[in-house]
Order: structure tokens, then sequence, then C-alpha cells
């Protein structure tokens, strides 16, 4: 076993039990490490991660740039680096954080797509409600656009979670995080009926029993699954937008947010540790008014 290999089995047992990440999440922070291994192997002699110092990560960090990464991607392998490097500090593996002053490039915040109330009433207006799956699908992205729900959340909501007496779901978001969020009588409404009329014919097999959302051999729904729906219907509406089902979180975001929403609730309701990352629907907002201000003004006519 090579001294790298002992380093990243315990990088990754600390961020699988203590950090309570996804095997996703684990393989994109070993894909960082390796980046720094490469450069060990090619640069420093092989040189073990414990002895790396500040001017050797930060020769690292300019390596990666030659390389042709895009500045997103170096935010990111930096980002890793730094906390395998905290997770060496808590070790005591290394008395000093040589990645402590480790800069990240400068990032272009991009606006999120979402679509308008209009475009997501066309797109679920283009299901054929007259199949079990089409009653699937309604249902499904209802429950995504009224509750603001990532795909992986959607996909692993579980009767179990569903408290529509009280007009709420409990969701398990990132890093197994429990929150409340409210529904609508809408989504409530055809959450009921898909459980009634389309999912107590499924052949459900046992390791699905308490998912929500089935696909037809009784098993629960793929992310990709999700997506190919999406863009199906993108397309049968003549949306041009590039989608995904982050677009109907967005989209509900935006449309609270341009309701009057206090900032705070919409956090919370997202599931966002930061609020600095729901404040990126106030540029959003600011941009709607913009536009709207500019198409009514007689100047701009």
């Amino acid at each position: 076993m090579s001294d790298w290999t002992f380093y990243y089995k315990r990088f990754r047992q600390f961020l699988q039990l203590e950090r309570s990440l996804s095997v996703n999440s684990i393989e994109a922070y070993a894909d960082d490490l390796k980046k720094l291994e490469n450069y060990s192997a090619l640069f420093l002699n092989a040189q073990k991660p414990n002895a790396f110092n500040s001017r050797q990560l930060q020769d690292f960090v300019e390596w990666l740039a030659t390389l042709g990464f895009s500045a997103a991607t170096q935010a990111r392998v930096i980002s890793g680096i730094k906390t395998f490097y905290r997770f060496l500090l808590l070790e005591n593996d290394i008395q000093n954080n040589p990645s402590e002053l480790l800069e990240t490039p400068k990032l272009k915040r991009k606006l999120p797509v979402f679509l308008n109330v209009e475009e997501i009433d066309l797109m679920l207006a283009k299901i054929d409600r007259s199949s079990a799956e089409g009653e699937r699908n309604y249902s499904m992205l209802e429950t995504l656009y009224s509750c603001g729900l990532r795909v992986s959340e959607l996909v692993n909501l579980k009767i179990t979670d569903l408290h529509l007496k009280d007009n709420y779901i409990k969701v398990t978001g990132k890093g197994n995080k429990e929150r409340l969020v409210p529904i609508g009588i809408r989504a409530k409404k055809l959450i009921e009926d898909y459980i009634k009329k389309v999912r107590c014919h499924l052949p459900v097999k046992n390791a699905a029993q308490d998912i929500l959302y089935l696909n037809r051999r009784g098993t629960k729904l793929s992310r990709v699954m999700v997506f190919y729906v999406i863009k199906e219907l993108a397309e049968k509406a003549g949306i041009k937008k590039v989608l995904s089902p982050h677009s109907f979180r967005h989209s509900f975001a935006t449309h609270l947010v341009e309701g009057g929403a206090d900032l705070r609730a919409v956090q919370e309701m997202l599931g966002h540790e930061s609020i600095t990352t729901t404040e990126i629907y106030t540029h959003l907002d600011r941009q709607f008014l913009r536009d709207n201000i500019l198409s009514y003004h007689p100047r701009n006519k």
C-alpha cells in the first residue's frame, strides 16, 4: 500500500462517517486529491501529502491553470484540497495547514435557468395523463416545482415522509439533513391521486416499498429518468431553454422572491446552509424588475 493510498482510505472514511457525504461527492474529493498526487509524482518525487508546504501547494494551483481547467473546476479542486488538509490537521498528521492561504480564482456567478409560471403550465399540459406514467410524471413535476426539491430529494421521497394532513413533507437533503417543507393543495391532491390510482397497481419491489415515485418495474426512479422526462416535455412545449430538474427548483425560489417572500424563509425551504447561496435569487429578482420596468418605459418602446 502506497503512502497516498493510505491517505485516500482515511480521507474517504472521514467524508463518509464524519461529513455524511454521498458516494458521488466522496469520489469528487478523491479526484481532487488524485490531481495533487499526479503533481507530486511529476514534480516532487512522489512526496507524501503531509509533507507539502504552502509554496508547493501554490505551485500546484498554478499548474492546474496551465492545464486549461476552467476557473470553476480550479475552484472546486482547491476547495477539495483545503478540505483534505483540514482533515490532516484534525487528525494531527500536520501541525500547520499549508492550504490556508490558497486563493481560488474569481468566478463569474451564472444566473440559473428558470421557467416562468406559464412555461411550467405549458410543459405540464403536454403530459398525457391518460397513461399511468403520465399521471406519475404530472404529480412528480408538480411536487418538484411546488416544494423546490433537488432531484435526488424527489427520487428518494418516501411515503412515510408525507404528512399531507398537516400540509407538509419531510425532505432529506445534502449531508442527510432533514427539513420540513410546506406542500400546496394542488401538489398534495396529485400525490394522493397517484398513490390511489397508479402506485397501488405497480409490482413494488421490497427495496422500494416506502419510495413514493416508482418506475413501471416497481423500483425507484433514477435521476437521469427525471432529466429525460423534463427534456422531452420542454421539446413538446417548444421551450428552447436548456433545462434540468434543477430548473424547477430555481423557478420555485425565483417565484417566491418575486412574490415578496422573506429570504430566510426561502433559505429554509431550499435547505441552503448559507444565506449567500439563496441571495442569488435576489439578483434574479432585480433582473426581473429591470426587464419589466424597461419594457414599459415609453423611452424604450
